[in-house]
């Protein structure tokens, strides 16, 4: 009896459990073969696929019943005109084989394989009978949202997924319903599609989009309600427009359609509108040539009514794991004056190109280039996309650079080609090249294969630098491409280091260093000064001449200092904070440097007039090298010692409750405090050098940065009177008497005082490794090379707030006057909603009330559009601009731009 007893408990026990079981997978045997074709509609179940695609995200998460797996292997072989390969399936919840008909059903997870062909579903219906596949997802019963959808793969293309499928595996053909998939920037959604052979797909009502959403919510697409779709081409009957699933009243008879797996030439379209100044205009109509999948070039130019234009080309290039760049070119001509006048001529020269670190070790190659006439950028301001920081900026730079490394020697070589440009002054200095050839320190006296430690001379250390320059300097704009500028104002010059060293540890405590620095110069050419004939004092003409022929330079210094650092610690009993500890860093050195400004060495002359009684003569002492690109020798001996002293603030605290590793903080209260000065023996008068002193610390968690720095006058200085002219004139006199004797504190000279905070939103989500220049697609590179022709186009959500203020206070006091300016700016952007972001930037003169430029920016994610809004609300450069554009990189010219300032209607 205990054993029925026992019996018939197991049986209710697994009743209940088999029941339980069936009721979590809610599948059931098949009563026909039918299939529920799924087809849903894009905008009349646009929420219940929403609901389907969240929970497609949480599908990791989903909960299913993998006790009982099973595979299934249809290992049927080919015979004459029968299967060539093997069809293979799995199923994770269940499967149930009807042997008579000769149909299997997969539940739950299932995958069916046949040669290149993947499918994977929620439920799977294989007929071996007539070779073919079904396949859809499933209606959660209490929701209603559908999901997992198939998805099918066939060899090297991208995946698609589905809301139903056929397949018939004998003859590969396909029939589908809302299929949804990816084609070299294109998204063809929705439908039914049925793909006839190899290289051809019958559609009906399908769409071509611009939005990666399977049922996209905010898309521009093209519905085609009938058409045949080819490896390069899509060939349509009836077409129409429709926006986030409205049809537009704009349709076509029968379309053709590209779609072509590399770059395709094409017409730019322009934008239209009027300029108050220049007229009616055509802006941005042009020409894009793809020459192939490494090199294309966009042209373009702008006509306006009242004659002006602009034209540029961008040539874009990239051979894959070795190097890329852009080169643009822009040349304007512009009247912004009366009818008659003469026009403005501009031009801009933009080249950016990188190597591949890996495509020749040891060597590299980049190029930042950035030259453009002064008034380029406000001449052209629609070219450059109004943006604020190019209209406002007051200098431009550029550089062509060249590197090699010898592996195994202490050798490399730097070559540069530099320019530089003040576009307030319109002046131009250009170096062509530089070179810097340089040899790392060397202990000549000590042995690769030395046992113990080192002996002093073997802590010898010397090093060689090598430096060369042709050099136009601070050049008119104007007068830049003369021949007189190339071979008059031409300076170059060679430059040698050699730097010796020794440090040694003394008396334990203490770290002596010692060095000797020779340096030697190599010219070409010098100056003469003389004064003109008749030159009296008061009226005095100097003038200058250039003298060619090869002159050297050398000159020398001798170094010696000792330096240490003394602790200081004060602790505290009782409460979080248990010690302060004062880190002081004294150091002396001796410093010798001879007079190379005596007339034995040749290095400075003495310019005297020809003036006769009654009227004194006047002499000036000079450098012969006083325009060389690397100067000359400094007059005046030194022979004295320079100190200095610095300091750290730290504390320590207990841990926190929260810090389970107990480990005492530690936080630094003054990172630095330092003076310093020299005293010089070898001089008659003011021998101590003014006192500089610097501050400098993080707060509240290295959030706000505050420094502090400036200088101090030891000496006395007299404010006197002076008569000239019938005028009255203030003069400083300086004394040689320290303040300090007057019972008066040193005379600050300046004083310059920062402040910054800074607040970004952390994230420990842990992302993957950043993409680099080296291994980006070519997608990759065309965003890039969009987002550099128009930054603001880049906007990061993934921030969802930055903040940044700084404040700068500078006071400067030449005793006869006094002056000071005070200014702060702010920046940043914050995150409203994950889909909205407000940038602002703006600058407040404190001095004179004053606000600067400020420009606030609005962004909102249409996830396949992006919406933006610029403001500067006043000023030179007060405007607003409405942009709606197209994300799609096949479509980036497609937008609508509203824009509204002072030149543009």
């Amino acid at each position: 009896m205990k054993f029925i007893r026992f019996f018939f408990l197991i049986s209710i026990v697994l009743i209940a459990n088999a029941i339980a079981s069936a009721k979590r997978h809610s599948y059931h045997k098949p009563l026909s073969v039918a299939d529920t074709i799924i087809k849903l509609d894009s905008v009349k179940d646009k929420k219940l696929l929403r609901r389907s695609q969240r929970l497609d995200k949480g599908k990791k998460t989903a909960t299913r019943d993998t006790t009982k797996k099973t595979a299934l292997t249809d290992t049927t072989k080919k015979k004459s005109g029968g299967l060539q390969s093997e069809v293979k399936s799995n199923a994770d919840d269940s499967t149930y084989t009807d042997a008579e008909n000769k149909i299997t059903y997969l539940f739950g997870n299932a995958r069916v394989t046949y040669e290149d062909f993947s499918l994977d579903a929620d439920y799977i219906r294989i007929d071996e009978k007539n070779h073919l596949i079904f396949a859809s997802g499933r209606k959660n019963p209490k929701t209603g949202a559908y999901t997992y959808r198939p998805i099918a793969k066939n060899k090297d293309e991208s995946p698609v997924t589905l809301d139903s499928i056929y397949y018939n595996y004998q003859t590969k053909k396909i029939y589908s319903f809302n299929a949804s998939t990816e084609q070299e920037g294109n998204f063809i959604t929705g439908g039914e599609s049925k793909k006839l052979n190899e290289t051809e797909v019958a559609l009906h009502n399908v769409l071509l989009s611009t939005c990666s959403l399977p049922m996209p919510h905010t898309h521009f697409g093209i519905v085609v309600t009938k058409g045949i779709a080819e490896k390069n081409r899509i060939i349509t009957g009836p077409a129409y427009l429709e926006i986030a699933g409205v049809p537009l009243p704009i349709a076509v008879p029968f379309g053709f359609f590209p779609k072509p797996d590399s770059r395709t030439s094409g017409v730019i379209l322009p934008s239209f509108g009027e300029d108050n100044r220049l007229g009616f205009f055509l802006r941005n109509f042009g020409y894009y040539k793809a020459f192939s999948d490494y090199l294309d070039l966009t042209t373009m130019a702008s006509f306006y009514s009242k004659g002006s234009f602009e034209i540029g080309t961008t040539a874009r290039y990239l051979k894959r794991y070795t190097y890329q760049g852009t080169l643009a070119l822009n040349f304007g001509s512009h009247n912004y004056g009366v009818s008659g006048d003469p026009y403005t001529k501009d031009f801009n020269i933009q080249w950016s190109h990188s190597q591949d670190a890996n495509a020749h070790p040891g060597s590299t190659f980049s190029a930042s280039v950035n030259a453009a006439t002064a008034s380029y950028y406000q001449n052209n301001t629609a070219t450059t996309n109004y943006n604020l920081q190019q209209l406002t900026q007051n200098n431009l730079r550029s550089s062509i650079s060249y590197s090699r490394t010898w592996a195994g020697t202490p050798f490399n070589l730097t070559t540069n080609l530099s320019h530089s440009q003040d576009l307030s002054r319109k002046t131009v200095t250009l170096e062509l090249p530089t070179f810097n050839f340089n040899m790392t320190s060397i202990s000549p006296f000590d042995n690769k294969d030395r046992v113990g430690e080192q002996k002093w001379y073997q802590k010898l250390t010397v090093s060689y630098t090598l430096q060369g320059t042709n050099k136009i300097n601070d050049v008119p704009e104007a007068q830049l491409f003369q021949k007189e500028t190339l071979t008059r104002r031409m300076q170059n010059g060679f430059q040698h280091t050699i730097p010796i060293g020794l440090n040694l540890n003394v008396f334990k405590y203490f770290q002596f260093n010692t060095s000797a620095n020779y340096s030697e110069r190599w010219y070409f050419q010098s100056i003469r000064k003389t004064y003109a004939r008749g030159s009296v004092r008061g009226n005095d003409v100097l003038l200058t001449d250039t003298v060619g022929g090869f002159t050297r330079a050398g000159e020398y210094s001798l170094n010696g200092g000792f330096s240490t650092k003394v602790y200081n610690q004060l602790s505290f009993r009782g409460g979080n904070l248990k010690a302060i500890r004062h880190v002081m860093t004294p150091s002396v050195s001796f410093n010798y440097r001879p007079d190379f400004g005596d007339p034995s060495y040749g290095y400075y002359r003495r310019a005297v007039s020809d003036a006769v009684v009654p009227y004194p003569a006047t002499s000036q002492l000079y450098s012969i090298y006083e325009r060389a690109v690397y100067g000359g020798p400094g007059a005046g001996r030194f022979a004295g010692i320079s100190f200095s002293v610095d300091n750290t603030i730290e504390a320590k605290t207990k841990a926190r409750s929260s810090d389970t590793s107990g480990a005492d903080r530690k936080i630094t209260i003054l990172q630095g405090l330092s003076f310093s000065s020299s005293y010089n023996f070898a001089v008659d008068s003011f021998r101590l050098a003014p006192v500089s002193f610097n501050a400098h610390t993080a707060l509240f968690n290295q959030k706000v940065s505050v420094s502090l720095n400036g200088s101090l006058d030891p000496y006395v200085n007299q404010l006197r009177d002076s008569v000239s002219n019938g005028q009255v004139t203030r003069y400083v006199r300086r004394i040689d008497r320290y303040t300090f004797q007057n019972g008066a504190f040193p005379t600050l000279s300046n004083l310059a005082f920062s402040m910054s905070f800074s607040l970004n939103s952390a994230t420990n989500k842990k992302t993957p490794a950043p993409n680099t220049l080296q291994n980006m697609t070519v997608n990759q590179a065309e965003r890039l090379a969009m987002i550099d022709n128009d930054p603001s186009r880049y906007v990061d959500f993934n921030v969802p707030y930055n903040i940044s203020v700084n404040f700068n206070f500078n006071y400067s006091n030449q005793i006869t006057s006094k002056t000071t300016s005070s200014t702060v700016s702010a920046s940043g952007d914050v995150n409203v909603s994950p889909k909205w972001k407000v940038q602002y930037t703006t600058n407040y003169d404190i001095k004179a009330a004053k606000l600067g430029i400020t420009q606030f920016s609005i962004y909102r994610d249409l996830h396949c559009w992006d919406l933006s809004f610029r403001w500067t609300p006043f000023g030179l450069y007060k405007s607003f601009s409405v942009d709606l554009r197209v994300k799609a990189s096949i479509l980036q010219d497609l937008k609508l731009t509203k824009r509204k300032d002072y030149y543009n209607n």
